[in-house]
């Protein structure tokens, strides 16, 4: 049986109040998601496993959510929505032109990041039309990072 998972996300943010309000929402929407604390962890978690979103905070530990979005746009066009405090047009500029589709500051309405997320996804579907995931009884395989 092959299964096509579309709608996991990876959520990178320091902040475990935003976390947790995001984590009882995507359930209650139905998402699966990876919750990674810092920049490090973030990218990590991208290079081992299959998302089709990111959710990404500027201000990070360890690699700042710039740097990030800078390594992951080197190797990938998932849909990266930037959530931040940083209000200043300037660091929105920034982060667009380093690749991010979106971006979302602080504090967000949860209706319209929801929307933008389901946008992202569309988006990410029609830019890659891929099949990523093979799954065959308990064993699966992402195609692209060829790791089960």
């Amino acid at each position: 049986m092959i299964n096509l998972k579309s709608k996991d996300i990876l959520i990178i943010e320091d902040d475990k109040g935003i976390t947790r309000v995001l984590e009882l929402e995507f359930k209650h929407e139905g998402y699966t998601f990876d919750i990674a604390m810092d920049g490090k962890e973030g990218l990590e978690r991208f290079q081992n496993s299959h998302y089709d979103l990111i959710l990404l905070d500027l201000m990070l530990p360890e690699i700042s959510g710039m740097e990030v979005c800078r390594k992951v746009r080197k190797i990938s066009s998932i849909p990266i929505i930037m959530l931040t405090a940083r209000r200043d047009i300037t660091d929105k500029v920034i982060g667009l032109d380093l690749g991010a589709d979106d971006y979302v500051t602080k504090p967000f309405e949860m209706e319209e990041l929801l929307a933008r997320i389901r946008a992202g996804l569309r988006r990410g579907k029609t830019k890659t039309g891929e099949l990523k995931l093979l799954e065959l009884a308990d064993l699966s395989m992402n195609i692209l990072t060829r790791r089960s």
